[in-house]
């Protein structure tokens, strides 16, 4: 088990697999550790990136690896490729089932096959005792009403259950959530000025929060216009201090903290070296 020193940071969404990061993935996890950044966790959004994900977590002992399908390709889901899902949840590297939710703003697949693959996402999560990495845009009802019913039947279930990436709901819908047992993720976008996540993360408890970065998407404002990476989380960090009105390090120690509970992280906490 790792040591973990408090004030340190934790990536908790990243999708550092993708031919985005071929040229230089190396460097990228490397200027990641440089800023503070002691975890990361790469997530899946089908098989083939689930598989490669874990390959890099195989790999670097600081990555962690997810296994999921986005919605945006729930049309195209098979049995097989749920089956193989399954078969990869049981890997010793894989944190946690997604991401899985709902799009309703593309619409790139049926809303019916996307509610039909992310209920399939949540049997899993239910089978394999992990948590849920949950994606929702344009789709807050939907999400809500699936995921309520999903931890009403799970009573005793270990909590947190799961996290909501990238939130785009207000602070009403996070408190909802929260009660639920899920955590908050907030990434980019709360440092964007016309973005209102900022001041919905206010209203967020620090202990029930997660910071993350989505690279390579979702730049901070800082860097805007350009790839997104994970040392980039620090930013994220920073405008949470901002708003909440308490140091960078007590949001990088909390949410640290926060995400090695919820994906049961072999990490050691509160370690100082």
């Amino acid at each position: 088990m790792r040591s973990w020193r408090a004030g340190v940071l934790l990536d908790s969404h990243t999708h550092i697999d993708m031919r985005e990061f071929d040229a230089d993935r190396e460097r990228v996890l490397q200027r990641a550790r440089e800023a503070g950044v002691a975890a990361i966790i790469d997530i899946g959004i089908d098989v083939a990136s689930s598989e490669a994900a874990i390959a890099l977590a195989e790999k670097h002992s600081d990555v962690f690896a997810t296994v999921g399908i986005h919605p945006h390709d729930a049309s195209k889901v098979t049995y097989a490729a749920i089956a193989r899902l399954e078969a990869l949840a049981r890997h010793p590297r894989v944190v946690a089932i997604g991401e899985t939710g709902l799009d309703f703003y593309r619409n790139r697949s049926s809303k019916e096959s996307q509610i039909e693959v992310f209920k399939r996402h949540l049997e899993l999560a239910s089978k394999s005792g992990l948590p849920v990495v949950i994606h929702s845009r344009n789709a807050n009802d939907e999400v809500f009403d699936i995921l309520s019913e999903w931890v009403a039947g799970r009573k005793g279930a270990r909590r947190p259950v799961g996290v909501l990436h990238c939130f785009s709901g207000d602070a009403e819908l996070g408190r909802k959530y929260i009660d639920m047992g899920f955590l908050i993720a907030f990434d980019g976008p709360v440092t964007y000025p016309r973005s209102s996540a900022a001041n919905v993360a206010k209203d967020i408890p620090l202990d029930k929060m997660l910071i993350e970065t989505d690279c390579p998407f979702l730049t901070p404002q800082a860097h805007r216009g350009k790839r997104n990476e994970s040392s980039y989380v620090s930013y994220v960090a920073a405008k949470i201090a901002e708003v909440k009105e308490v140091s960078p390090e007590l949001v990088a120690e909390t949410t640290s903290a926060n995400a090695i509970r919820l994906f049961r992280l072999p990490i050691k906490q509160g370690v100082k070296r």
